[in-house]
């Protein structure tokens, strides 16, 4: 029985950045495995979550990451806008 190697490809302090990268990555294709989820949301500060894929799957993993990085929009940024427009609305 051969044993799967699992390398980290990601490390996040914040909870919901973890979640969304392990989406982003589950959504290609990509199995994942999200170390210190557990701790990292009951005490965020004191953990952070590591993202794990198959050894095999770390370029591709790496590559998606790092284009989430280079996208120009950030959750805080899409949330500003959310909230600007239920403000012209009204």
């Amino acid at each position: 029985m051969s044993e799967e190697k699992f390398v980290t490809v990601a490390t996040f302090p914040e909870p919901m950045e973890a979640n969304m990268a392990r989406s982003a990555l589950e959504a290609a294709g990509i199995e994942v495995f999200l170390q210190g989820e557990t701790a990292n949301s009951l005490l965020p500060v004191a953990f952070s979550s590591q993202i794990q894929v198959r050894s095999e799957d770390e370029a591709a993993a790496r590559g998606l990451l790092s284009a989430m990085d280079d996208a120009p929009e950030s959750l805080e940024d899409v949330t500003a806008a959310e909230i600007a427009a239920e403000g012209e609305g009204h």
